[in-house]
């Protein structure tokens, strides 16, 4: 791998050593894969992309599948699906980042599906980043899929860093009984930046709860739109929350759906969006901070 390409891996993954399974996808071909006994990874005979088998009991190992898009005007898609066995008990790091010093737009639109049998267990990490002195634009389209069997939760994570001029984001949930879905996202916009979330999530088996947190800081003339529909068919429990700081031009628009289709199902909402408190700009600018130290302060500890 060249240093640019190292240098994106660590800002997805942290790293550009893996441990465990792992399969790096650079510019729409896979040039790195690693299995384990326990965790198999088959390339698809059919469209781009692979399956990811986990064992029964697989109890704390890892898997990576970290895209990087280094050429300019390539529009990659890929289809990912995650079978995940009974009980076992693990962590999928994936994301995309994006480098582009070229006129022409560079796209990745990854389609991830979570199948969890009974029991088991995933957090799922998934950051976003691009960068590029290039006037194409980085464009990231992230679709996720999740079906929960009885018993299993998922958690995830997902981080849209910086760099990213366009995206839509589209996360959706069957949660079958005594299933647990927790969602937290956390985005940053500037500039002419655009990037739309919608979760849909549907509470089928009794007991079924979910928990989805956004927090996100719009700035300059970038634009957010938030969207969530949570459906309680059962005795259940849905809460959503949106916060969001708002700065300069940008502009934010959350856009909440709560369907209780059983007397049971509990389902909330919560959304607020905002600037900068002034009294937190003076408190912290009395420490000696300048009003834009200040301000990124308080974005970091928000986002945090």
């Amino acid at each position: 791998m060249e240093n640019v390409d190292k240098e994106l891996l660590n800002k997805i993954a942290d790293t550009s050593e893996f441990e465990g399974a792992y399969n790096i996808r650079k510019n729409g071909q896979g040039i790195e894969r690693k299995v384990t006994p326990n965790i198999n990874i088959l390339t698809k005979t059919d469209k781009p992309g692979i399956d990811i088998y986990i064992k029964e009991n697989t109890k704390y190992e890892f898997v990576h599948i970290p895209v990087i898009i280094t050429e300019s005007g390539l529009n990659d898609i890929v289809y990912n699906d995650f079978y995940i066995g009974k009980n076992a008990n693990v962590v999928i790091i994936a994301g995309c980042g994006i480098h582009n010093d070229h006129h022409k737009d560079s796209q990745h639109d990854g389609i991830h599906r979570f199948f969890l049998e009974e029991g088991a267990k995933v957090k799922y990490v998934e950051k976003h980043y691009g960068e590029g002195t290039g006037d194409g634009k980085r464009i990231l389209n992230p679709v996720t899929e999740v079906y929960l069997k009885q018993g299993s939760n998922l958690e995830m994570e997902t981080v849209q860093i910086k760099g990213v001029d366009h995206s839509i984001r589209i996360t959706k949930g069957e949660l079958g009984v005594n299933t647990n879905l927790v969602i937290s996202e956390k985005i940053m916009t500037g500039g002419a930046q655009y990037a739309k979330t919608i979760f849909e999530v549907e509470l089928k088996g009794e007991n079924a709860s979910t928990k989805v947190t956004s927090r996100s800081v719009a700035t300059e003339k970038s634009c957010q739109q938030f969207e969530s529909k949570i459906i309680g068919n059962t005795k259940c429990f849905g809460h959503v929350e949106c916060d969001a700081i708002i700065k300069d031009s940008a502009k934010v628009i959350a856009i909440p759906e709560i369907v209780a289709n059983n007397v049971e199902a509990n389902l909330i909402h919560e959304a607020a969006i905002g600037k900068i408190a002034g009294e937190q700009l003076m408190k912290l600018m009395t420490l000696g901070l300048t009003e834009k130290e200040a301000e990124e302060e308080i974005i970091k500890g928000f986002l945090k």
